[in-house]
């Protein structure tokens, strides 16, 4: 599982010209599930975000967590993630997991990042969606489960 982790002072995803989720301070994250994905990737990735210690204290440190910072989370599933793009010109998705796979996990995960006490609101999986965010830093951080075990 992949995860673009981006600090954002706001963002908000819209379907059909319709706003379906939107937030204040806190992280837009972009995530893919890939073949082979469990649920203990969602849980990992989701105790990783909850964690990440990227806002900044009153010494101006990146110290401090999305919990400590009332922060919000905007997740919106992002299959492309897992294009491969070492051939060709035309990216290859042979490692995303099917929708069948990859909407379960994806609801893992957010579920996971409510179950610690977080705000998050959400994108529409399978949609054309427009993401809009105002990334703050700019900081940005790529997780991947796999990497991590």
């Amino acid at each position: 599982m992949r995860a673009v982790v981006q600090r954002v002072t706001e963002a908000r995803v819209e379907v059909g010209g319709e706003t379906v989720g939107a937030i204040g301070q806190g992280f837009l994250v972009l995530l893919g599930v890939a073949q082979g994905d469990t649920s203990a990737d969602a849980a990992y990735l989701a105790e990783k975000t909850a964690g990440l210690r990227v806002f900044e204290d009153a010494a101006g440190k990146m110290n401090l967590a999305l919990r400590e910072v009332d922060g919000a989370v905007l997740a919106v599933s992002q299959f492309t993630l897992l294009g491969d793009c070492r051939k060709g010109r035309r990216p290859g998705f042979t490692d995303a997991a099917p929708p069948e796979l990859a909407d379960p996990l994806y609801n893992e995960y957010v579920a996971a990042l409510r179950a610690v006490g977080l705000t998050v609101a959400t994108g529409v999986f399978r949609a054309e969606m427009q993401v809009h965010l105002v990334n703050d830093g700019p900081v940005t951080l790529l997780l991947d489960s796999r990497k991590a075990f």
